[in-house]
């Protein structure tokens, strides 16, 4: 592999130029892209490697992949047991002599769960934690004449200091996200601090007049005594330069500048989520050899524990999922085609917030929510229990500044989360959490903290700003009731305390149906798809009325990957998912939020997949923003009625014919006089 660049200075921001020139293997083309005028270069370090397992210590079984890559990606479907070792990554390359008065550092996105990083056959770097980025200068480890050589081992084994120590979740091996090379001058914004950009900005008294902003600029400086300054330039979405300010540099590892900005265009959620850029210049001299650009979003938000969650002043009933990084095929090891299409999923049902379980995602993922305007509540991995030992609260500790200062520009992030489920019978985690919440807020005093829990006790409640609460009334034990009058008491005993409902829902096997079923067996085999929908609209009938609930969180966006599990169709899988581990089919809950949260005209019938019936009685509903809707049954009209508050209609007694019967809605949007219809046929054995 060879990396040729030609310096470009003095060319116009915001052009970006890009060309092959970086030949891996093969004559494998790998995407450099160069920031003209930043005087950074970024390239794309993730194509021709090699992989084997530690234990194949001849390379017999040997694979040329390209990164992201987690050696479990086909396990979930094979129901196969979870592979948990080691496994070796390599690959040759050359730096051409043009970088030799340059600094060079690996930015890893994530490498699942404990990395070692050789350069050389010399340890450049070992990083605990699987969902974090890290960066390591290698400058001193390379060599410009001949071939270098990158080796990373990477283990998902068990180990007692890193989380998650547990979880309903697989623990994916390998390095399942990018890595970038960088190349800097000699004095440049660090990038080594914990894998954050160097760059820090915090908007405060944000109104429709007028925004202030702090920029806190860390700096790497191999030469301290020369003349250097920090320029940054605020720019608004259409690229047009708004405010700027210029301060010298007076200490070699920290600027500060503060500025305001009149009448900003607020980021205000899904609604319009507008997002100015603001680029950090390092000026030597007057002359640029450094810049950094990040997104910047000026909003500001409160939790009220009366009336929920306001945004720019205004009342947003907050409502999404949380959800795993785990797809049919490809595991966490996601490209970017991979997260826009579970954005597209998300979009098209209508969510405006999203709990990102249970562990920092990919970047990606928290630059879609900016664009999009979706809120996120993000966490760190501590589920699965606690130990009160050294080693593990110190790597838990060094998880949270890595959560805060990667994310801490993303306008879309408003709760940092410290746990969840952690419980207090065997070695007592609030004294550790505590100190985690205080943590939090001195990394980052503008944003709220909040934690998940399964048990309701007065310790937990004391830990973070916010509490919310994981409850699956009607699928392990209580029926669908239960949860409004587990929400009215949990408001009425501590109305101080905003809360929210961190998770609610039920498995569903698309191949599994019951008529009218009763109850549900969660540890059963069959998870009627019937029964998820029931649960989710009584569900939502109760949250819906309760805006003193911050935030409603179904669990979860999709199916995915569980190895403790042995239910339902799959084993090995978690089908509380309203969509599948493939991403192929939307189940009928999908669709029921869908009509209630996204104003696009819809119409949906249910129980489609309930395709062979053996008694001709049955019902048939549908789900419709369309306020009405006629049904047609083997070409005849059954007549048409109007939609109740939660966007259903039923129509009770239907009588179906030997044979295949062809169900058949439509409706007229009033706005626009446009037929919606669906279809689908049953048969009747």
């Amino acid at each position: 592999m060879q990396i040729r660049l030609s310096f470009l200075k003095y060319v116009l921001l915001f052009v970006i130029v890009c060309w092959d020139t970086l030949v891996i293997g093969q004559n494998n083309p790998e995407h450099l892209q160069i920031q003209a005028g930043l005087v950074r270069d970024t390239i794309h370090f993730n194509k021709g490697w090699n992989f084997h397992f530690k234990n194949d210590y001849r390379k017999k079984n040997q694979q040329h992949i390209d990164l992201p890559h987690t050696w479990n990606a086909q396990e979930v479907l094979a129901q196969k047991p979870l592979t948990r070792t080691m496994g070796i990554y390599d690959k040759k390359f050359t730096i051409d002599s043009t970088y030799r008065n340059k600094r060079i550092f690996l930015h890893f996105y994530g490498a699942n769960s404990l990395a070692f990083v050789f350069i050389n056959n010399k340890l450049a770097g070992k990083h605990y934690g699987g969902y974090t980025a890290f960066t390591f200068e290698v400058t001193n480890f390379l060599k410009y004449k001949g071939e270098n050589k990158i080796e990373v081992q990477v283990t998902n084994a068990y180990n007692p200091d890193i989380a998650p120590l547990n979880g309903d979740f697989n623990v994916y091996g390998g390095i399942h996200r990018p890595i970038d090379l960088i190349v800097t001058n000699q004095n440049c914004i660090t990038p080594t601090d914990y894998g954050s950009s160097g760059v820090f900005l915090t908007p405060s008294k944000v109104t429709e007049k007028s925004a202030n902003l702090e920029i806190d600029t860390r700096l790497s400086l191999n030469a301290p005594t020369l003349n250097f300054a920090i320029k940054t330039i605020i720019y608004n979405q259409n690229h047009k330069a708004i405010r700027e300010i210029t301060t010298p540099v007076i200490t070699d590892t920290q600027v500060v500048q503060n500025l305001s900005v009149e009448q900003p265009h607020l980021w205000n959620g899904v609604q319009n989520p507008y997002l100015y850029t603001a680029t950090v210049q390092l000026l030597q001299n007057e002359k640029i050899v450094d810049a950094v650009s990040q997104p910047l979003g000026f909003r500001r938000y409160h939790v009220h524990p009366d009336s929920g969650f306001y945004l720019n002043g205004k009342y947003l009933d907050l409502h999404g999922f949380g959800f795993h990084e785990d797809k049919a095929g490809i595991a966490s090891a996601y490209l970017s085609e991979d997260y826009l299409n579970d954005m597209a999923l998300i979009r098209n049902m209508g969510a405006n917030t999203l709990r990102f379980t249970h562990y920092p995602h990919g970047k990606a993922m928290y630059d879609l929510c900016d664009r999009y305007g979706l809120v996120v509540w993000t966490e760190v991995p501590f589920v699965g229990g606690f130990t009160n030992d050294p080693a593990f609260k110190a790597h838990l500790t060094q998880i949270l500044k890595e959560l805060i200062r990667q994310n801490y520009n993303h306008p879309s992030i408003m709760f940092w989360g410290l746990e969840n489920e952690i419980h207090i019978d065997q070695d007592d985690p609030i004294p550790f959490l505590m100190r985690l919440d205080s943590l939090a807020h001195q990394e980052d005093p503008s944003r709220l903290t909040t934690i998940a829990s399964d048990i309701q006790t007065s310790k937990i409640n004391k830990v973070s700003d916010l509490i919310a609460y994981n409850r699956y009334f009607g699928w392990y034990g209580s029926s669908f009731k239960d949860l409004a009058k587990w929400a009215d008491d949990t408001h009425s005993s501590d109305p101080n305390k905003a809360f929210a409902i961190s998770e609610y829902g039920g498995g569903a096997d698309i191949q599994f149906h019951e008529q009218n079923p009763s109850s549900a067996n969660p540890d059963g085999k069959q998870h009627p798809e019937e029964w998820q929908t029931m649960l989710h609209e009584a569900s939502w009938d109760i949250l819906s009325k309760r805006p003193f609930v911050w935030g409603k969180y179904i669990w979860c966006f999709a199916d995915f990957g569980s190895a403790t599990r042995h239910e339902g169709h799959t084993n090995g899988m978690n089908d509380k998912g309203l969509v599948t581990y493939d991403r192929k089919v939307k189940k009928d809950a999908y669709y029921f939020y869908k009509a209630n949260w996204n104003p696009s005209p819809m119409i949906y019938i249910t129980e489609r997949r309930f395709v062979k019936r053996k008694t001709s009685n049955t019902s048939i509903k549908i789900f419709t923003n369309l306020g009405s809707a006629e049904l047609w049954v083997n070409g005849k009209s059954l007549g048409q009625q109007q939609a109740d508050s939660l966007k259903r209609i039923v129509w009770p007694t239907i009588t179906l014919q030997k044979g295949v019967n062809k169900i058949m809605v439509k409706a007229k949007s009033k706005s626009t006089n446009k037929i919606f219809a669906d279809s689908c046929e049953w048969i009747l054995e």
